[in-house]
């Protein structure tokens, strides 16, 4: 489970091989939820308002980055992780 950044205590996962829609998971604390890479918005699961504020910010941010990380885990490829939100 590629661990593709990690800010103001939110873990950012994606799993290899995952089902669409392009999706990443977020986990902040007891709260975990996936996102949507094409909006940032929670498709299942939460976060508290915060968190899924800072992690929208972050998908606005590296979009395109999160994309291509898609893209490759789809394709058997390995990733690198994606600069943190500051």
């Amino acid at each position: 489970l590629p661990k593709l950044s990690f800010f103001y205590g939110i873990s950012i996962y994606m799993y290899p091989r995952d089902h669409n829609p392009p999706h990443f998971h977020a986990i902040y604390g007891e709260f975990s939820a996936q996102v949507l890479i094409s909006n940032g918005l929670i498709v299942n699961g939460n976060l508290p308002r915060r968190a899924e504020r800072l992690v929208r910010e972050w998908v606005y941010a590296h979009q395109n980055e999160i994309y291509q990380a898609w893209i490759n885990l789809q394709g058997g490829k390995s990733v690198e992780a994606i600069e943190p939100l500051r």
